[in-house]
């Protein structure tokens, strides 16, 4: 019995820690259990977050890439588009005088943006006027403002809208075509972007801009891509400088464009530039890029047909000057509705601004007599006009929610929304830009008339600007 008590008493002990081992072997078997059972999760996790950021990636790089396209196409509009589009318009000896006028916006305009344009318009500042935060360009570097653009560079998002900055002015050429110093013209171009374009497109684009419908301004006023801040600036300008000045010697008598041909070539590179300059103003290659893209080419299309059918009806015969005037008319109208509409109402606005506006440059000017050399005020002012107060007739949720009440659901926009007041918010937009162009301009004309003078004299008039300005000719015919 003691051999057999010692025998027992001599396997506890040893027990003991065969029983730890084996517990201790089921904790770690059921660690590993569930370790195994996590490693799914957990390379699913991981690679949920890596799609994520590849989407992203993949975002960013299609919405720059699309960004980068518009950049260029909106650059188009203004060499050759504009350029060659005005240069057909006038008189042959005025030709280069005129094409320069385009060109050289692209060169000085640029600097000006750069040093101090792209702060004043987009730089937190009041609501009438941007801040100094972007002087020089500082800061602005290849990380996204998400304010403005949150997936592209916002070195993308500036040099896009400088491209804005560029062709607005050149626009207002067309009024003081054939007669306006170099020098003269110049300055005029410096202080009107200064005084007039910047402080526009901050109210209507910049954060905390007294228009901007989706950053805080005091009236929402939607401009989807310039209606108000390019066209009707730049139109409104250009009536004031034509009549400043006044008419053309020997007007209206020979005053018929020498090449149709060039002009209609420079329509032609206007509308497909105006892809970039309306679908681009989506910031981003989404939907409402798309819906913008379509609504832009219906309007000009329509546009087109409507004035050569003005022009057919009144004298018989449909014309390609007529024709490429009624396109770009259409292009102006829809500019400020092409983020917000669909695509019936842009057949309308299109239809609706080449009938107003073949009317503006044919009863109106004529009844009024002034020289408007290349209708910039009867096609953008009055363009520019139309399309921002129908704007607030057809824009809809349905095309772009971007307002959102606190819930998170879009809010109405337009009268076909239900939101009748957003017409007069187009109206007092519209408003402001007429008033600030009509007074920016005439102190702008009187501040060079005083300094350097405006016109060219009659005899250099006479010559032409082409060789009595810069000593070159369009167009050398040898036998």
């Amino acid at each position: 019995m003691l051999t057999e008590k010692s025998r027992v008493f001599s396997m506890v002990p040893r027990s003991l820690p065969a029983r730890n081992a084996f517990a201790a072997n089921r904790k770690f078997f059921k660690l590993l259990f569930f370790g195994l059972l996590l490693i799914p999760a957990l390379a699913q996790a991981t690679d949920m977050e890596s799609l994520d950021a590849a989407t992203k990636a993949a975002q960013s790089a299609g919405d720059n890439a699309w960004m980068l396209t518009s950049t260029a196409l909106v650059l188009l509009m203004t060499g050759p588009g504009l350029a060659l589009f005005y240069g057909g318009l006038v008189r042959k000896k005025n030709v280069l005088s005129t094409m320069m006028q385009s060109f050289v916006m692209m060169a000085v305009i640029t600097v000006l943006w750069a040093l101090a344009g792209y702060s004043l318009t987009f730089a937190e500042g009041n609501p009438f006027m941007g801040g100094l935060r972007y002087l020089f360009l500082n800061g602005v570097d290849g990380a996204p403002n998400p304010d403005y653009a949150a997936t592209i560079p916002q070195q993308t998002f500036m040099v896009y809208q400088l491209m804005f900055a560029i062709i607005t002015p050149a626009l207002i050429t067309g009024a003081f075509a054939e007669r306006m110093k170099f020098k003269a013209m110049l300055l005029f171009m410096i202080l009107w972007s200064l005084l007039v374009y910047f402080p526009m497109a901050h109210m209507v684009w910049g954060k905390g801009g007294f228009l901007n419908a989706f950053l805080g301004g005091r009236i929402p006023c939607f401009d989807f891509a310039g209606g108000t801040v390019v066209h009707v600036t730049s139109g409104v300008s250009a009536l004031v400088c034509a009549l400043y000045l006044g008419k053309r010697v020997g007007y209206p008598a020979g005053m018929k464009p020498h090449s149709l041909v060039l002009s209609f070539i420079g329509a032609c590179l206007l509308w497909v530039g105006w892809f970039g300059f309306n679908a681009g103003s989506a910031l981003a290659a989404s939907a409402l890029a798309t819906s913008a893209f379509v609504a832009t080419h219906f309007a000009a299309a329509t546009a087109a047909l409507g004035w050569m059918l003005a022009e057919w009806i009144k004298s018989g015969k449909p014309s390609i000057l007529g024709g490429i005037s009624g396109a770009v008319a259409g292009l102006v109208a829809i500019t400020p509705a092409s983020g917000f509409v669909k695509p019936m109402p842009a057949l309308f606005i299109g239809f609706a601004a080449g009938l107003f506006c073949y009317y503006m440059v044919t009863a109106v000017k004529q009844k009024f007599g002034y020289d408007d050399s290349l209708d910039a005020f009867g096609v953008h002012g009055a363009g520019g006009t139309l399309g921002a107060i129908l704007t607030g007739v057809f824009a809809t949720s349905a095309v772009n929610n971007g307002l959102k009440d606190g819930s998170g659901n879009p809010l109405p926009l337009g009268l076909v929304d239900g939101h009748a007041g957003q017409i007069l918010n187009q109206l007092i937009g519209t408003a402001i830009a007429w008033m600030l162009a009509i007074a920016g301009t005439l102190i702008i004309l009187k501040i060079c008339d005083v300094l350097i003078g405006l016109r060219v004299s009659p005899e250099q008039e006479s010559q032409g600007l082409d060789l009595a300005l810069h000593g070159e000719e369009g167009y050398i015919m040898e036998g």
